[in-house]
């Protein structure tokens, strides 16, 4: 019952694995050929432990220095404040300031030594720029020198005699090297020089060109995997140079930049706070502690790695790299690797049955074979005498069985997975999708819901205010007398207060750009905003100069609001609001006049200010309100007012849907994959645009985040199945949804987030997806896939690849398996009829490469085809080997042993042999037809269900290189390395038969897909189907 012991044994979840399961795994796997190569993708849990080991010692190190600073300490400090002398480089670059000293300011935040370096301002003159203007380009190269690169020391990566080294571990290979130099050495003795070295040298160069080509495959997919690493810990990040802000790699970050920091953010290096508001940081990266240090002034230390919770503000960088904590922490934190996906561990556990037969077979064939020698040499009485010609016989027939053992344990089974995750990995790069773990792109393609945001994934993020309800009239902003029409028709106190709204309650900011153009930095709905505002003015001050900001409460997705308070000349202070309209409505008890007074909202007010907002959302337009409060006296309060405002303005903005979503949630749809949209925005809106989008249908259910987190689990049972858009959803409700669908449904579930508050229900997906342009890093660093466009149709195209890793390694497992069982019955078959074996310990060598390391390159690399969309999704737990699988593995191999079966034993007789070399002829005959079967069956593999098998053939550039490279080679194997592959030159007649009865495999395989399977356990049928039939699950017996 392979199903039961795979499930018992080599059964692994896709996220967050167990110990014990990643433990059990490993102890079950036998008879491995070659552990270092076998295991390199595989998670070192020794080594993981001690790196787990170090970074809690690393940890608690940083908590005593940072939390348990003691008088003696602090002693120590104010003791310190001595000029250190300046090394000749940093005296010559002209800074004020040793690197290391810098360091040690923000590791041990030592208030003392900056305050005698002069503050925070005192090391930005040290370290020769200006706090307003940042770091001039030309210096950057002279600050790397003298201060570091912002880079953490990686080991180099494996040079390519490496990984021919690992190669060479084979333990199989070993033997067969000893077998065949001790062959050399005695044919040489026996049969002279140089007619007695061939066997062995023969051996010995296959084995030479099946190490060559293994290692050539590994490099260059450890070269992609180095490629992809590097692009996940790219981050960019918003820094001022030269006056203007830009956007910067993490890698380029240098001493002395100005970092902007906003909520999700990470903290790129060592830095000093220069200023912000209401700055919170999550530390628990670095000291493990859970709570949130805030920064301000005070207390400026800002430490590379950790997270900012909330607000905003600007640093100074003061250390890059390894001078800071998070850099010596992240040598640490590499060590142990990644986490093996389930198909990995699957297919170790395939190839540890199919090696246990495997060793039988090659055993039973050694123990026939040399029983048969000793009884024919019993029967002509010369049992007594032994030359070294018989000790050659058996030296011959051990290398079959070791040859055997290479043959029937499917070393590259594992591995395949690991090339067709590669190759799958770098082309959805390509396609704007960085994969961060291995086991998503595995994942995706069981995905069965994506849960996904409407703001810039399904719509295109670039917004345009379209309208504005004001002074109880709704007004069109629309083409180039907007500006005029709107001038004219709003009083100037209103649009005044309006403008001082915009512009004083944003977190972007307007900045000049290298080319002297005006640029916008920030959220896309801040950006429509401020572009509204300024077509009335490019003043961005206005009357207001003199308003000088208190405080600021960053919008956030609980909240749904952003407030900033502001002072006003005379000592009072206003308040202005902004954010999801109902809420702010709701904060709302008067309401702007015409005259620009402050009146009380009358319920016939309220009713329109609602219509016009529900008016709007039918519109597909995002809606937000804005409001003021004025206080008068001082204010004391930790937090700003949220009521008794005064509405100004409700604002429609236009976000259109992207290009191509509305056929790419139908693909998903046929793919039997239901598409739900989460959104914080209002529910028509939300409504508006899943009508568009195709999501939502007439059966449908839209609710409102806030009735569905009041419903009971029964109702929730009875709702989920038809919930299609959540509108005014808060990231707990999301979090909610994903857990009901795995648990309940048993879905698998992918979900899209950017903000920091997605975190957890991205955590909790089976595959979490994090959006490149808007997401923070703190969304990225709990997705699993960055989709670096933001754009819907990327989701559809990771999932397609998903199915595509998924099919294609179960094509090179059916392709191999039946490899694995023809070469087994044939040589034991014949070795117990015949006493001798068809194909000699070079042709198996060459038959080994073909079906394992070019098999996976041809079959384990094909792109995904549309009809992959078609199908329903794989469940959960279903079996990897299917019904199918079994019917074509089992329908050829019998086809195959057969026809070699007739020709070991009639092929004289049928093809009309005779001569001295009839014998070589056959048997060069039999090893021919055996590999040309083994060529048309992974033209056969390439689908297992349709006869069709041609379709895209001519257009997969490696497989076709794979299978012309074989036939090429095996030409020259026949004609031109007889002396060493045992082989003797065939007539073209011969040629031709042996091409003709592998080419007969295509028909077998078309009478074999007309035989139907049970379809029982096969996968569910999604409503959505559209009439392909999908891969069935494979047996519960094998």
């Amino acid at each position: 019952m392979m199903e039961t012991y795979l499930k018992k044994n080599f059964d692994v979840d896709p996220k967050r694995p167990s110990e014990e399961a990643l433990r059990r795994w490993r102890s079950a796997v036998w008879l491995v050929k070659n552990p270092r190569r076998r295991f390199r993708m595989v998670a070192d849990l020794a080594k993981r432990a001690e790196a787990e080991r170090k970074r809690r010692k690393k940890q608690e190190k940083l908590r005593v220095a940072l939390y348990v600073q003691k008088a003696a300490l602090h002693f120590i400090d104010a003791g310190s404040c001595i000029e250190q002398k300046l090394s000749e480089p940093v005296r010559r670059a002209g800074f004020g300031i040793e690197p290391d000293e810098l360091a040690s300011i923000v590791q041990s935040h030592n208030s003392k030594v900056l305050e005698h370096h002069g503050g925070v301002e005192g090391l930005a003159r040290k370290v020769s720029v200006s706090l307003g203007g940042g770091v001039f380009s030309r210096d950057i190269a002279i600050r790397q020198k003298v201060y570091g690169l912002n880079k953490f020391i990686e080991k180099p990566p494996r040079p390519f005699w490496r990984f021919v080294w690992e190669a060479l571990q084979d333990l199989t290979l070993i033997i067969l090297m000893v077998c065949a130099v001790v062959s050399v050495g005695v044919g040489i003795a026996t049969e002279g020089w140089p007619g007695g070295m061939y066997d062995g040298l023969g051996i010995i160069l296959c084995i030479f060109l099946v190490v060559i080509v293994t290692a050539i495959s590994d490099y260059k997919q450890s070269l992609q995997f180095k490629d992809l690493d590097k692009e996940k810990k790219n981050i960019f990040v918003q820094v001022i140079r030269e006056g203007t802000r830009q956007k910067v790699s993490i890698y380029d970050l240098v001493v002395g930049d100005i970092v902007h920091l906003s909520i999700g953010d990470q903290v790129p290096a060592d830095g000093l706070f220069i200023s912000g508001y209401s700055l919170s940081i999550d530390e628990s990266s670095l000291s493990g502690e859970s709570e949130p240090v805030d920064v301000d002034k005070e207390r400026p230390f800002l430490l590379s790695g950790t997270k900012v919770q909330d607000g905003s503000g600007k640093m100074l960088v003061t250390s890059v790299g390894m001078r800071t904590e998070w850099g010596r922490l992240m040598v640490t934190l590499s060590e142990g690797g990644e986490d093996e996906t389930p198909l990995q561990v699957k297919l170790n556990g395939v190839a540890t049955i199919i090696g246990k037969i495997g060793l039988a077979f090659a055993v039973l064939t050694f123990l026939v074979l040399t029983t048969r020698f000793l009884v024919v040499k019993a029967l002509h009485h010369e049992i007594k005498n032994w030359s070294t010609s018989d000790a050659l016989e058996l030296l011959n027939f051990f290398a079959i069985a070791v040859t055997i053992l290479v043959v029937a344990v499917p070393e590259g089974l594992p591995l395949a997975v690991t090339l067709s995750l590669a190759f799958a990995m770098k082309k959805l790069m390509n396609d704007k999708a960085l994969v961060r773990h291995l086991s998503a792109c595995e994942t995706m393609g069981s995905a069965s819901c994506i849960c996904t945001d409407k703001t810039g994934t399904l719509t295109t993020n670039h917004m345009v205010v379209t309208k504005l309800w004001i002074c109880g009239e709704a007004k069109l902003v629309k083409g180039k007398d907007a500006q005029n029409l709107l001038n004219s028709s709003i009083p100037k106190r209103v649009l005044a207060t309006l403008l001082q709204s915009i512009f004083q309650n944003t977190s972007s900011e307007v900045v000049k750009g290298k080319d002297g153009k005006t640029n916008i930095l920030g959220t896309p709905t801040e950006t429509a905003i401020l572009e509204f505002g300024m077509l009335f003015t490019d003043d961005l001050n206005g009357s207001w100069k003199e308003s000088k900001l208190v405080k600021v409460e960053p919008f956030n997705s609980v909240k749904k609001k952003m407030s900033v308070l502001v002072s006003l000349p005379g000592g009072r202070f206003r308040a202005f609001c902004k954010g999801a309209s109902e809420i702010i409505l709701r904060m709302c008890d008067k309401i702007v006049n015409e005259q620009g007074d402050a009146v009380p909202i009358s319920e016939e007010q309220r009713k329109s200010i609602i219509s016009a907002i529900d008016s709007f959302a039918c519109e597909a337009l995002r809606t937000l309100c804005v409001a003021y409060k004025d206080i008068e006296g001082t204010f004391n309060g930790d937090s700003i007012p949220d009521d008794n405002y005064t509405l100004i303005a409700v604002i429609g903005i236009k976000d259109p849907v992207r290009p191509g979503v509305k056929k790419a949630v139908q693909t998903c749809l046929a793919a039997g994959i239901t598409v739900r949209m989460v959104t914080g925005d209002n529910i028509n809106t939300a409504k508006a645009i899943a009508k568009e989008c195709g999501i939502l249908t007439d059966d449908g259910i839209a609710i409102e985040g806030s009735d569905f987190r009041d419903k009971s689990v029964e109702e929730l049972k009875e709702i989920i199945p038809r919930l299609q858009v959540m509108a005014r959803s808060l990231p707990l409700d999301k979090h909610k949804l994903v857990s009901h669908l795995r648990n309940e449904f048993k879905e698998v579930v992918a979900v899209t987030g950017d903000g920091t508050n997605d975190a957890p229900a991205l955590h909790e997906a089976d595959i979490g997806l994090a959006m490149g342009i808007a997401g923070t890093e703190v969304a990225k660093e709990n997705a699993d896939v960055v989709i670096m466009d933001d754009n819907f149709t990327t989701i559809v195209k990771v999932a397609r690849w998903g199915r595509s890793v998924y099919i294609n390694i179960q094509k090179f497992v059916q392709f191999q398996l039946t490899v694995n069982v023809v070469a087994l019955m044939i040589n034991f078959i014949s070795a117990c009829i015949s006493g001798s074996a068809p194909l000699t310990a070079v042709q198996l060598l060459w038959v080994n490469m073909i079906m394992d390391t070019l098999g996976a390159l041809a079959l384990a690399t094909e792109p995904p085809n549309d009809e992959l969309m078609k199908r329903p999704p794989v469940r959960r737990n279903v079996s990897f080997i299917t019904k199918v699988m079994w019917r074509n593995i089992i329908g050829q191999s019998i086809y195959q042993l057969v026809v070699l079966t007739v020709l070991k034993f009639y092929g004289k007789h049928l093809l009309k042999l005779d001569g001295s070399d009839a014998n070589s002829t056959l048997d060069t005959f039999i090893f021919n037809t055996f590999v040309f079967c083994q060529v048309f069956n992974e033209i056969n593999s390439r689908d297992m269900e349709k006869i069709n098998i041609l379709s895209g053939m001519f257009s997969s550039c490696i497989f076709m290189f794979v299978i012309t490279s074989t036939v090429a080679f095996q030409v020259v194997i026949v004609e031109f390395l007889g002396t060493f592959a045992d082989t003797v030159p065939l007539n073209w007649d011969l040629w031709l038969i042996s091409i003709l009865i592998g080419a007969v495999s295509l028909p077998v395989a078309v009478v074999l897909k007309c035989i139907p399977v049970n379809m029982a356990n096969c996968s569910i049928v999604s409503e959505h189907h559209d009439g392909y039939e999908p891969l069935p699950s494979g047996p519960d017996l094998a």
